[in-house]
């Protein structure tokens, strides 16, 4: 896991390795909840690399998600692949993380909160 910050953006990336299994979860929880404590509070989570999570995975993706609404942050996702995807449908976690295809798309979001969204 790699974090990489975007200050012109006013955002960080965060790539995610190959593998998000119950082993190594403790550790990627402990890193990003940190980060965040950081004042990193704007995240997009590149799925790009991830070619498989189980569920303790994507727990860590939601600590994430309400750890940064605490500092009112916010969390998407970027280009997952398609079995990462069927499984983010599957326990409709896309219902409460935007998903873009693009980094460009993600971070352009990011720079607006829910109200403008919902505005425009």
């Amino acid at each position: 896991m790699k974090f990489e910050a975007k200050p012109d953006m006013h955002a960080s990336i965060v790539h995610l390795p190959e593998k998000m299994v119950m082993a190594q979860t403790p550790t990627f929880r402990a890193a990003i909840i940190d980060y965040i404590d950081r004042g990193n509070t704007r995240l997009v989570f590149d799925l790009q690399a991830l070619q498989y999570i189980d569920s303790s995975g994507l727990s860590v993706l939601i600590s994430a998600r309400n750890q940064v609404k605490k500092y009112s942050g916010e969390v998407v996702l970027l280009n997952p692949t398609p079995s990462v995807l069927a499984l983010i449908e599957l326990t409709r976690l896309h219902l409460i993380m935007e998903i873009y295809e693009t980094e460009e798309q993600a971070l352009i979001a990011l720079r607006f909160d829910q109200n403008e969204k919902q505005a425009v």
